[in-house]
């Protein structure tokens, strides 16, 4: 028979219930300021749901009535300089750290509606209509709500998907030194996504200052915890990665406040993250002023149950017990802040009418639609930009992928704040390819090798980015593990600035390499500029020179947006013109480049392609410009230099390399027939892959990829559509 022995969590996982002798002990100010907030927000929800049933709430009114107080207790232990994110039910956790923030000396429930509370009631009550003065411009409405000052990341309506921006934040703290700590909030619906799980693995593993506050308030909308999971405890996740957990009362607001007091303890310390599991109801449906028993999905008796729990009620007759207020101070409270928000939205809205409306001169205007999806690019004032012919500097043939590795240890050398992190970029000489060389041993504590978990760790870096302190380096070893980060690459950070009213810069550069030709197959090949260039938010940069690609990634470092980087294994290891002793020049976002002029047709194409095309045009004697356009978003097109070579050529030759149901020159050809119509002497033509994706088979993948058969083809086509066949 085989012996077997017990095994234990290496660490504590314990259920925290307060007593009377807790009640009685605690500090007469938290409570005088865990009843006001829980009033103001209890009031505020609650006119929320009343215009939202007006047909004066745009959107949904995710209510947060009756899980109050396990927002109140955590925030009333945080410093101002800590930081919350929360999920698309998060009304309380705004108001809760940001009732703290104005209110640092603590809350007077004979006096709540102070100057600074009044404005932040109105300013989150008009960001939830939509409304121009409110915190993100009335583009974020009920579920994006943000205030850096007051130390609010930003909520989101992508369950589990702020997570990982909260463990960049965390990160941030660790490395800053400041024991400042990050409280995500999330529910029982988002306890089983990928991104929460793997953020806890991250955070566990790098000792993050990261308390996970689960709000388990039993349905995600109609489904009950135990259909979901066969452990409806969630704080047992806790012991799968080693993370100190507390279970709690959630309609206790002193029982949070205890056990976040206990997990602060750890992660002030450096003892790594926390969990936290509050038991909470929402009085109210997922969305909107019915319970949930109008829907079917739970009982009146149930709701009942839970409604004579009420946290409000709870702390007022604590409080009462100790002389602390009376039941006349009670009703005062709630008048006051009922009054707070009445006169909130008086404000907002138009009553000279039969009904209510909204003040039609607090709209945000039309014209703002597109504003801040990217910054104006100002940080880059006064660089130093130098194109290769002017450069005054030593050139020597290297490899391409030596000066990748080259100009990041110059970069890193001069600024602190910059953080690489990606699968294996430590180890290896360098990461698979050598482009980050040297880093992890110069820099040890600022080269990060990560967990296989992109959703997470890319999210930690736009957590960083948000952060501001420092400026992250994410490595996609391949594009395609896009997908598995899709989320956080374009829900998250590509959205941020613009979500959350352009205020909220995003300087994270993204790294990543086109693998085609290398045997790697259908999952780890493809071009990613077609789909980040459909993304709104994303720059996209793509070098064919050693010089260009130190340029463009100083160029990238200074921007204030997310950039993606993208190289191409083709180059790495081919030799090059590049510079040695200056490696601290510019090259300009949304500058393209006539590598070759020419007059009888415009050859658009970017990355291995640029000298592919060079030496394809040569070989058929065509007199074709070649165009490296560098700069691939759509904002950095440069239709300066592609509308002056069309004007001139009167034909357009689009190339690519990958397939062609996601291929760039989709945007591209569109754009350029749009704006160009009456200069073409014929449709723009595309030279790109097949629609398969590259198969292991080198035949196949050959086939699947356009190489200088296929462009010479799309020349010799362009050439006949003109009456001009080569021979």
């Amino acid at each position: 028979m085989p012996r077997s022995s017990k095994l234990t969590s290496a660490a504590p996982w314990r259920e925290l219930v307060t007593t009377d002798k807790d009640w009685q002990a605690a500090d007469p100010g938290l409570l005088r300021s865990s009843l006001v907030d829980l009033h103001l927000i209890r009031a505020f929800e609650e006119k929320v749901l009343e215009l939202a049933g007006q047909g004066l709430v745009h959107g949904p009114a995710h209510s947060s009535i009756g899980q109050e107080s396990g927002a109140v207790g955590s925030a009333l232990t945080l410093r101002a300089s800590d930081q919350i994110n929360g999920s698309h039910r998060a009304h309380h956790q705004f108001l809760a750290k940001c009732l703290h923030y104005v209110s640092p000396e603590g809350m007077d429930p004979a006096n709540a509606v102070t100057a600074p509370v009044h404005e932040l009631l109105q300013k989150t009550l008009a960001e939830i209509m939509g409304l121009a003065q409110g915190y993100c411009r009335g583009r974020g409405g009920s579920m994006h709500l943000r205030w850096g000052d007051a130390g609010v990341l930003g909520t989101n309506a992508i369950v589990g998907g702020g997570v990982p921006m909260a463990a960049g934040a965390a990160w941030s703290h660790r490395r800053a030194g400041t024991g400042d700590v990050t409280i995500t909030y999330f529910g029982d619906g988002a306890i089983n996504i990928g991104s929460v799980l793997e953020t806890m693995n991250l955070a566990a593993a790098w000792k993050l200052p990261l308390c996970f506050f689960i709000e388990n308030n039993r349905y995600a909308v109609s489904t009950v915890v135990d259909e979901a999971t066969a452990e409806p405890r969630l704080s047992a996740r806790g012991q799968a990665f080693g993370i100190p957990s507390w279970k709690i009362d959630g309609m206790d607001p002193l029982a949070v406040y205890l056990a976040t007091q206990e997990a602060l303890e750890i992660m002030r310390s450096g003892g790594g993250p926390t969990i936290i599991e509050a038991d909470v109801y929402r009085f109210f449906h997922q969305n909107g002023p019915l319970p949930g028993s109008a829907f079917g999905y739970r009982t009146k008796d149930e709701e009942n149950e839970w409604r004579a729990r009420d946290p409000l009620d709870r702390v007022g007759s604590e409080m009462i017990k100790r002389k602390l207020i009376d039941e006349a101070g009670i009703k005062s409270l709630r008048e006051q802040a009922q009054a707070a928000m009445e006169a909130a939205a008086d404000e907002l809205l138009d009553k000279s009418g039969a009904k209510p409306a909204v003040r039609a001169d607090l709209w945000p205007t039309p014209d703002f639609r597109d504003a801040h999806i990217r910054g104006d690019l100002s940080e880059l004032d006064g660089v130093r930009y130098v194109e290769q012919e002017q450069f005054q500097g030593k050139l020597e043939e290297h490899k391409f992928v030596d000066s990748v590795a080259d100009v990041m240890h110059r970069r890193m050398s001069k600024d602190e704040r910059i953080v690489v992190m990606g699968e294996d970029v430590h180890r290896l000489k360098g990461g698979t390819n050598g482009a980050t060389r040297g880093l992890s041993q110069d820099f040890p504590d600022r080269c990060l090798g990560t967990p296989i978990s992109e959703n997470a760790f890319v999210g930690l870096g736009g957590g960083i980015a948000m952060d501001g302190r420092y400026r992250p380096v994410v490595e996609f070893m391949y594009p395609d593990f896009m997908w598995v980060a899709a989320d956080q690459v374009f829900n998250q950070i590509a959205k941020a600035r613009h979500m959350f009213g352009g205020d909220s810069a995003m300087p994270l550069v993204l790294r990543t390499k086109v693998a085609m030709g290398t045997g790697y197959g259908s999952q780890h090949s493809m071009d990613p500029a077609g789909i980040f260039a459909t993304s709104p938010g994303w720059r996209i940069v793509a070098a064919s020179t050693p010089y260009d690609y130190v340029g463009l990634m100083n160029s990238a470092l200074q921007c204030e947006d997310p950039v993606l980087v993208i190289e191409h294994t083709d180059l790495y290891n081919a030799k090059f013109p590049a510079p040695v002793d200056d490696l601290d020049y510019y090259i300009p976002l949304g500058k393209a480049k006539v590598v070759r002029p020419g007059k009888d047709v415009t050859v658009l194409t970017y990355l291995s392609l640029v000298q592919t095309s060079v030496e394809a045009v040569e070989r058929l004697s065509v007199d074709a410009e070649v165009i490296d356009l560098r700069s691939l978003d759509r904002a950095g097109l440069d239709w300066e230099t592609i509308g002056a070579s069309i004007r001139k050529t009167n034909n357009v030759l689009v190339v690519e390399q990958g397939s062609v149901g996601t291929a760039y020159g989709v945007l591209l050809g569109d754009e350029v027939q749009r704006r160009f119509f009456d200069y073409l002497d014929q449709p723009v033509q595309r030279v790109t892959g097949g629609e398969a994706s590259p198969s292991i088979s080198k035949v196949l993948e050959r086939a699947a990829c356009a190489g200088p058969e296929e462009i010479e083809d799309g020349l010799r086509l362009v050439m006949a559509q003109q009456g001009r066949p080569l021979a």
